[in-house]
C-alpha cells in the first residue's frame, strides 16, 4: 500500500484545505489499495480553522515538503552483534546474510557499525612490520575455537602478545626477552620445559594443542593463576582462530558521522559519498533507530501526490519537482507541469474546486456523509463570496442547493453569514500573516507580482491601518523578489473591496481604479482576485511594460 498525498496550495484558503480533505476522503473510499493523505502547505485563517472545529473534524496535516528523505529508504529491521562478540561471529555473519554492515548493540545501546573494511583493516594491521598486541576477552575462546577451559577465571580479559612453543627452548627463553617485561600468551603442545617456565612466570593465558583424549599435562597447574585452555586445533589453527576470538569492539576505530531520520536523501547521501564508510547509523533524536549503506541511495524513492486547487509548480508543495503528480484537481488556469504519463485531470470552469470534488463523488456513485457535505459546502460559498462571485456558476449553485440539504443546513443565508463573520480584524492582526495567508504569485510578461486577498466585516478600518500593511506590502515584495505586491481588502456583505499596492513604475496612473489615497484604490463590486482583479493588472503589465 502506498501513500498518496492530497495537497492544496501554498497559503491555504477554505476551499483548498476542505478540497483535499473530502477528496482524500472519497479516494479512500474507493482505492483500498493506497492510503490518501490530506495535507496543507500553511496556516489555516480564522475561517478555516473555525468550520473544521464546527463539525470536530481534524484538519489535514501541515507538511512543509514532500522531499526524499532518510527515513524512506533506511534499513529498519536488522541483525546486530553484541561488542563482546568475537570477530569471527562477524565474519560468518557478513558470509551468511550478504549484508555489507553490522550494527553493535547491547542492552538497546548503539556501540558502533561495522563492515567488511574494518575487518580488512584488523588484517592488514596484523600483516604490518610490528608486532601486533591483542586485547583478549577469554569468554570467546570457546565460541570460535574447539576445546574447553581447563583451569582460570574466563570473565577475566587481558593484553598479550602471541607466542609460540614450537622451537627449542633456549631458543624460545631467548625469543622472550625481547617481549619483556611484557609476558605473552603462550600456545604450545604439551612440552614440560615450555609450559613450566609459563607456570613459573605466570604468563596471562596458556593455550595447549595437540593433547590426545586421555593424556594429562605433564606440569603441575595448581599454582598457576592464569587461564589455561585446552584446544582441540593444531597449534597453526589454534593461533589463526585466536585472532578472530576478539571482541568485534576492537575493531571499532572510529564512529562514523550520524545522520537523522528526517535529513534530505540528498544531504546523507553526500554525508556517505564523502566518507571512506559503507554504511552511516541512523538517529532519532538520541535513539538508534537503523542505518543507510551506499546501495540505499542507488534510487531516490518518490512521493506521490494529488494537486487540488492549483496546478502549477510554484504554488504547490516543496519538493514536487522529484515527486509522482498522479492527479490534478482544479478550477484555474492550465499550467501544469508535464508528467511522464498519463494521470486524471478534473478541470471545470467553476467557482471553486469543491464543485469539483462534489462531481466527483457523484462520478463514483459514492456516498457524501454529513461531515463531507459540510465542508465541501463552505469551500464553495468562501471561493465564490457567497455565491456573488463573477466566478460563480449555475453549476456551484446547484452543487451549493444539494450539499445543503445533505450537510442540514436550513437556513442558507444563515450559513453564509456566520462564516463570514470569522473574517478577519485588520487592526488586531498581524500585517504579514493577513497578506501571505492567500496569497498567489504571478509571472506576466517577465514581471513578476503577487496578491493577497482578505475577506473583512467592513471596511471602515482600513485607514486605521494603511501604512502599515502598505509597509509590509514593500517588506514582501523584496522577501519574495518580486516587482509588485498587492492586498485586496474585500467587504463581503457590500460587495466592495480596497486595494493596497507597494510601489510599483506607472501602477498609479495605469489602473482603471479610482486612487482614494496614496497606493490605495476603490474597487466598487470587485469580489474576484482571479476574475476582476487579476485580468486588469495584467492589462496594465502588457499595455505598459
Amino acid at each position: 500500500m502506498s501513500d498518496i498525498f492530497v495537497s492544496g496550495h501554498k497559503n491555504p484558503d477554505l476551499d483548498s484545505v476542505s478540497a483535499a480533505w473530502c477528496y482524500a476522503r472519497l479516494k479512500n473510499m474507493i482505492d483500498l489499495e493506497n492510503n490518501y493523505i490530506p495535507i496543507r502547505l500553511g496556516h489555516m485563517n480564522a475561517t478555516t480553522i473555525s468550520q473544521f472545529n464546527k463539525i470536530n473534524v481534524t484538519p489535514p496535516v501541515f507538511i512543509k515538503d514532500i522531499k526524499a528523505r532518510v527515513h524512506q529508504i533506511m534499513k529498519r529491521e536488522y541483525w546486530s552483534l553484541r561488542p563482546t562478540d568475537p570477530v569471527y561471529s562477524l565474519i560468518r555473519f557478513l558470509k551468511k546474510n550478504h549484508t555489507s554492515v553490522v550494527p553493535l548493540i547491547e542492552n538497546d545501546i548503539y556501540h558502533g557499525l561495522l563492515s567488511l573494511d574494518e575487518i580488512t583493516l584488523y588484517f592488514l594491521k596484523e600483516n604490518s612490520r610490528s608486532r601486533p598486541k591483542y586485547h583478549f576477552t577469554p569468554l570467546n575462546f570457546s565460541k570460535v575455537i574447539n576445546g574447553k577451559v581447563l583451569q582460570g577465571n574466563v570473565n577475566i580479559e587481558f593484553d598479550a602478545y602471541i607466542m609460540t612453543g614450537a622451537m627449542e627452548f633456549e631458543v624460545f627463553c631467548h625469543r622472550l626477552n625481547d617481549l619483556l617485561p611484557d609476558l605473552p600468551m603462550l600456545v604450545v603442545g604439551n612440552r614440560k620445559r615450555h609450559l613450566l617456565y609459563a607456570v613459573e612466570n605466570q604468563f596471562p593465558a596458556i593455550i595447549i594443542t595437540g593433547l590426545m583424549p586421555d593424556e594429562e599435562v605433564l606440569v603441575d597447574l595448581s599454582h598457576y593463576k592464569g587461564l589455561v585452555y585446552r584446544s582441540d586445533e593444531d597449534t597453526a589453527e589454534t593461533i589463526r582462530l585466536l585472532r578472530m576470538s576478539l571482541s568485534v569492539a576492537e575493531l571499532v576505530s572510529t564512529d562514523p558521522p550520524r545522520v537523522y531520520v528526517d535529513d534530505l536523501f540528498d544531504d546523507a547521501k553526500t554525508v556517505l559519498v564523502n566518507s571512506d564508510y559503507r554504511g552511516l547509523p541512523v538517529f532519532e533524536n538520541d535513539s538508534f533507530v537503523g542505518f543507510v549503506t551506499r546501495r540505499c541511495f542507488l534510487e531516490r524513492p518518490k512521493a506521490k501526490v494529488i494537486m487540488v486547487d492549483h496546478n502549477e509548480l510554484k504554488q504547490s508543495v516543496e519538493g514536487l519537482d522529484e515527486a509522482d503528480i498522479v492527479e490534478i484537481i482544479d478550477h484555474h488556469r492550465l499550467d501544469a507541469e508535464k508528467t511522464k504519463r498519463a494521470i486524471f485531470i478534473a478541470s471545470e470552469p467553476v467557482g471553486s474546486t469543491c464543485t469539483i470534488v462534489y462531481h466527483q463523488y457523484l462520478r463514483w456513485s459514492a456516498k457524501i456523509d454529513k461531515e463531507t457535505a459540510y465542508l465541501l459546502l463552505s469551500g464553495i460559498v468562501s471561493d465564490t463570496v457567497m455565491l456573488k462571485s463573477p466566478t460563480t456558476t449555475q453549476v456551484d449553485r446547484i452543487a451549493a442547493q444539494k450539499l445543503a440539504i445533505i450537510a442540514e443546513v436550513l437556513d442558507f443565508e444563515q450559513f453564509c453569514e456566520d462564516l463570514f463573520s470569522v473574517a478577519s480584524v485588520l487592526t488586531q492582526e498581524n500585517e504579514k500573516s493577513i497578506i501571505e495567508s492567500d496569497f498567489k504569485k504571478y509571472v506576466e510578461s517577465n514581471i513578476a507580482f503577487g496578491i493577497g486577498q482578505v475577506e473583512v466585516n467592513n471596511l471602515a478600518q482600513v485607514d486605521e491601518v494603511r501604512d502599515r500593511y502598505i509597509s509590509q506590502l514593500e517588506k514582501t515584495k523584496f522577501s519574495y523578489g518580486l516587482d509588485w505586491t498587492m492586498l485586496l481588502i474585500t467587504d463581503v456583505r457590500k460587495e466592495n473591496s480596497i486595494l493596497l499596492c507597494s510601489t510599483f513604475l506607472r501602477n498609479e496612473k495605469e489602473l482603471i481604479y479610482p486612487l482614494i489615497n496614496k497606493q490605495t484604490y476603490s474597487l466598487e463590486k470587485v469580489l474576484s482576485r482571479k476574475k476582476q482583479l487579476l485580468p486588469e493588472i495584467i492589462r496594465v503589465i502588457e499595455e505598459f511594460y
